[in-house]
């Protein structure tokens, strides 16, 4: 449950990412609305997917350099995997584009504050802390 509740904030913070960012070009313009919400939450399970397999490795390997930035150049790897999830939703036929790097570095930036906004809201992550 807790894995569909954040799906849908995920795609949700996409969406409004891509209302913000003229940089951010996040499903088609022509489509339906069904269609329109069907790819948001495509390319959130794709992140999601990425997030999970992905990030954790590229993370550790990144460690050091993360470590010498204090910890600023963890938004490169969350770019990067932002970066990736744009890629694999291509070759899934789903359209996830940035203009340049730095669209997809705001875009991981706001993706991160919206989702943190919102889960914290719903509490999706209090069961977790009244368990330790």
């Amino acid at each position: 449950m807790r894995f569909l509740v954040h799906l849908i904030v995920t795609a949700g913070a996409l969406w409004v990412t891509a209302l913000i960012l003229p940089g951010m070009h996040l499903g088609d313009g022509d489509a339906t609305a069904l269609t329109q919400v069907l790819t948001i939450l495509a390319i959130a399970l794709v992140f999601a997917l990425v997030d999970a397999i992905v990030k954790p490795v590229a993370s550790l390997l990144a460690m050091p350099i993360t470590c010498v930035t204090l910890g600023l150049f963890q938004l490169v790897v969350n770019t990067l995997m932002l970066l990736l999830t744009s890629w694999v939703s291509g070759l899934l036929g789903l359209t996830l584009t940035f203009d340049t790097f730095w669209w997809a570095l705001l875009a991981g930036i706001l993706i991160g504050i919206l989702s943190a906004i919102v889960e914290a809201v719903i509490g999706v992550g209090d069961r977790d802390r009244a368990e330790d």
